[in-house]
């Protein structure tokens, strides 16, 4: 149906309703589409939702609007949406069945992933979708519950080949909201054309008019449609005629607001009330709604004349004519009417059916301070982790915090509130309560609470400089307060000092040691955590040689020590980079690959993004770059899911192991302006680090000679200066500065020797090899080679197959060097590091190799393209590959369609014969 043949009901409106009949085509044809309306309050955003709903009559439609008051109920809106499809759960894939049946409470379970919610509720509506195409429709987004938003939001994001369309109505005031829905296509909702305006006006306004005040009234209404039809609505002929009641100079949502007020007194009392009650609980269920109004005492008839004034309507579903009005009656209500409104909705609802729905009623319901209400809120929280996680339990927190009279339980009630809301990945709320928490702080210990929880706020935020000396700080605090909790908050400082480098502001690396060696020692017996403060004390504070072997052993005993949990990931990053920086990969894979499930199974989405930069480093260590590369994607989906930004270097990080100099070159400043900003000196050395590696794969050496050197600047800094150090080593030798070289040799051996891992004995023989003169290299790099097979460091081990191989044709021994140089060739192509992939080519020509024309590898699939065929190849179903990449099964069959093409191949079995390893080629 083209536009032309829709919108009678709409003045002015052709472009809006041109893209929307392109959108219905899609999903005719099969595919899917998003689309974000963005304008003022009252500008048409839901008139243009009410005619997308009438003319889709082929789609089946589901709808929701956001509400103020259930903003703060996890996943309602989500419930909301879904409920028409709840019968089809059992389709779903037992994992996403059972994360939408516990996050809508029918069931009991643990805190569902996020991302398994999201992928539930893709799943869900491309299934039904399949029958019949879909459209979904969100009004007033901008009073989303977070939870369902950004779960909606992962879903818009994903519509590709599912016949399902989204649309999202938001005011553009609404900056959060925004945020989430940011990437999916907008379109911006103005006010109407002055032609269209006057049109308009003339339907509501049928008496003669003076064309002064028409002029007047048309310029202030600026073409919002809610005030050109509902503000002359109370105003008579005579005042309009003789410039008399004009519109004031309130704000516009104001006046349309009031206009519509002005009609809500006219009506009776009775009927005042049930309007109240169905603002109150934005579900729409005309069951719940008609059982509270019997507990009021409310008759039907009270309906009457507000179905004359054309404001509610009452079927299967509740609806207000216009959103506005919604909110005018509940804002404008008095508190008394309002706490009336939730009594009897709490009343009607079925406490064994949605026991958390009801207290929270309940809780609207109270004036003043309430217990027993507020230890059920509590009780309710416990519940809403189970099944929505962090951001559940905030909410309820909160307001059980309000209704709490005993001071030291409300400070610990609004703390608890602050932290889960901060893990959520919501630190700007958290500030909000956890300032309200510092005020009504009750002790000493409170105190200390609240500030270790603002020192690890600011870790997170762009004052990293500062958060080693405020974690120190709160350390020394607890000390006399609680040891244990003291000796945890020393770690964490490890971990910001890391981060800062020497970037810290007042306290580094070096004060955090001596402060936490002086620390008492715990009564018990020490845990694994303590050993690991001891060996990081040691290590920071006395060299290498001192700390590396403690650490060593409290990273394996933190490894065979099962009952880690959730409660840990905070210190999952200084865990992680202990472990790169004494060179211990395995534990750096086992503990790392554990907390990244902690942190997705208790939906910490705070810690997801430095978490997954974990795994990238160690992905391309182990010469996985394209798994690195997939991170990637995840990281982005876990920014549009939390206000946490993105670690761009991560970016740049992959890039530059890939050999992409033109992405290296874009990103590089950014990362350095970035870091330098925020106070992350190791993120500052990683970006160096990337140029280094880079030039060095490139055969660029003054310029990776000049980038490691920046990169080794400070001997105590992150586990980067190591890796620098070995790229140093390798850049001067080439170079041609010896002197250089032998500096950067032993300095890298004053890390490595103390570790005694293979990879740190590897890299270690690799360099001295490098730095040695004659016949003594070469049993070096066989070493090198020998170590490092044993480890994960397969990127190494290439590079210590290529230098070997360069050694030995500069010695003539071209045979031998044809040896080694193919091997790293082959592993540098199947990594899909490009740079020293052709490095390598180079050396095999100078050595007389027939070197095979270049084969199509990254750049004939997209990465998304690659992952999926690499799935395909190792046998995975559509639905399970849909699973690992948060797609649904119709979108990877799409995409899989591409990838034959592409391929020039027939079906899966021949894409066995075409990947090496996640790198595809066409073939010849």
């Amino acid at each position: 149906m083209t536009s032309a043949g829709i919108g009678a009901r709409l003045v002015g409106r052709g472009r809006e309703l041109k893209l929307f009949a392109g959108l219905l085509e899609a999903i005719r044809n099969g595919h899917g589409s998003a689309l974000v309306l963005v304008g003022e309050a009252g500008v048409g955003k839901t008139a243009l939702l009410n005619e997308f709903v009438i003319v889709a009559a082929e789609p089946r439609t589901l709808r929701v609007s956001g509400f103020p008051t259930e903003r703060e109920l996890p996943f309602a809106a989500l419930h909301q949406l879904c409920r028409p499809m709840l019968d089809q759960l059992d389709r779903l894939p037992g994992p996403q069945r059972e994360a939408l049946r516990t996050t809508f409470g029918m069931q009991a379970g643990i805190v569902p992933d996020p991302l398994v919610v999201g992928l539930a509720a893709l799943t869900l509506l491309a299934d039904v979708a399949a029958e019949r195409p879909l459209l979904c429709v969100v009004d007033d987004a901008q009073w989303l519950d977070e939870a369902s938003a950004r779960t909606l939001a992962f879903v818009a994001r994903r519509l590709t080949a599912e016949p399902v369309a989204m649309i999202f109505a938001v005011r553009e005031e609404a900056q959060d909201t925004r945020r989430i829905l940011r990437g999916l296509p907008e379109l911006s909702i103005a006010g109407l054309e002055q032609a269209d305006a006057r049109q308009l006006l003339a339907s509501a306004v049928r008496w003669p008019l003076d064309d002064g005040v028409r002029d007047a009234f048309l310029a202030e209404a600026r073409g919002n449609p809610l005030a050109l039809l509902e503000l002359p609505i109370a105003r008579s002929p005579v005042d309009l005629a003789g410039g008399f009641g004009l519109p004031s100079v309130e704000p516009l949502s104001s006046r349309a607001e009031g206009s519509l007020l002005r009609i809500i007194d006219e009506l009776p009392e009775e009927s005042r009330m049930l309007l109240l009650l169905a603002a109150a609980d934005p579900v729409g269920d005309a069951v719940l709604l008609w059982r509270a109004a019997r507990c009021l005492g409310l008759s039907r008839d009270v309906l009457d004349p507000v179905e004359a004034k054309g404001l509610l309507q009452i079927g299967v579903r509740v609806v207000f004519r216009h959103t506005l009005a919604r909110s005018a009656v509940y804002r404008t209500a008095s508190p008394a009417d309002r706490r009336r409104a939730h009594w009897a909705i709490a009343e009607a609802t079925d406490e064994a059916a949605d026991p958390d729905r009801r207290v929270w009623h309940r809780a609207h319901a109270t004036a003043g301070t309430d217990e027993p209400i507020a230890a059920e809120l509590v009780t309710a929280a416990g519940r809403a982790q189970k099944r929505g996680g962090l951001a559940a339990v905030a909410v309820f927190l909160d307001r059980a915090a309000e209704l709490t009279a005993d001071p030291v339980r409300r400070a610990d009630r609004l703390l608890a509130a602050a932290r889960a809301t901060y893990r959520a990945g919501s630190p700007d709320r958290a500030c909000g309560l956890l300032a309200a928490a510092e005020a009504d702080s009750p002790d000493a210990l409170h105190t200390a609470k609240c500030g270790l929880l603002r020192a690890q706020m600011s870790f997170a935020s762009i004052r990293s400089a500062e958060a080693p000396a405020l974690l120190t700080e709160a350390a020394r605090r607890l000390e006399d307060l609680d040891v244990g909790w003291a000796r945890e908050t020393y770690l964490e400082a490890f971990s910001a000092g890391v981060l800062a480098g020497p970037l810290a502001v007042g306290t580094g690396l070096a004060d955090v040691a001596i402060a936490a060696s002086e620390a008492p020692s715990p009564a018990r017996a020490p845990s694994t955590v303590d050993l690991l403060l001891g060996g990081l004390s040691a290590l920071y504070a006395k060299g290498f040689q001192s700390g590396a072997p403690l650490v060593r052993r409290a990273l394996r005993g933190l490894d065979r020590d099962d009952t880690t949990n959730g409660e840990a990931v905070h210190l999952a990053y200084i865990v992680s980079q202990a472990a790169q920086t004494v060179w211990d990969d395995e534990v750096w894979n086992a503990l790392t690959s554990r907390y990244l499930h902690h942190a997705r199974a208790a939906g910490a989405l705070a810690a997801l993004p430095q978490l997954l930069q974990q795994r990238t480093a160690l992905h391309l260590h182990q010469g996985e770059l394209a798994q690195a590369a997939e991170l990637l994607e995840e990281v982005e989906v876990i920014e549009t899911a939390t206000s946490v930004a993105r670690p761009i270097a991560v970016t740049l990080a992959v890039a530059a192991w890939h050999g992409r100099e033109a992405v290296v070159s874009e990103l590089r400043q950014t990362v350095v302006r970035q870091a330098t900003a925020r106070g992350e000196g190791a993120t500052l050395t990683l970006a160096h680090l990337c140029d280094a590696v880079l030039n060095n794969g490139l055969g660029r050496y003054p310029q990776a000679m000049a980038a490691s050197e920046q990169a080794t600047v400070s001997p105590v800094e992150s586990a980067y200066v190591g890796w620098a150090l070995a790229e140093l080593v390798e850049a001067a030798v080439r170079g041609g500065d010896q002197h250089r070289a032998v500096e950067a040799l032993n300095r890298l051996a004053a890390r490595t020797s103390p570790s005694g891992t293979e990879w740190a004995r590897g890299v270690e023989a690799r360099a001295r090899a490098l730095v040695a003169c004659g016949p003594d290299a070469e049993p070096l790099y066989r070493e090198a080679i020998e170590r490092l097979s044993r480890c994960r460091g397969a990127f190494s081990r290439a590079r210590a197959h290529q230098v070997y191989g360069e050694w030995l044709r500069v010695r003539g021994r071209k045979d031998e060097a044809r040896i080694q140089l193919e091997t790293a060739y082959e592993m540098f192509r199947r990594f899909g590091a490009e740079a020293f992939a052709e490095r390598a080519r180079d050396e095999l020509a100078k050595c007389g190799a027939t070197i095979r024309a270049k084969v199509a590898t990254t750049a004939e699939l997209t990465a998304q393209q690659r992952q999926i065929a690499r799935r395909a190849r190792d046998g995975r179903s559509n639905a399970e590959i849909g699973a690992e990449l948060f797609l649904s099964a119709r979108t990877v069959e799409w995409h899989l369609r591409k990838v034959f093409a592409k391929l020039g191949i027939a079906n899966r079995r021949e894409l066995r014969g075409l990947l090496l390893d996640g790198d595809p080629v066409r073939r010849s």
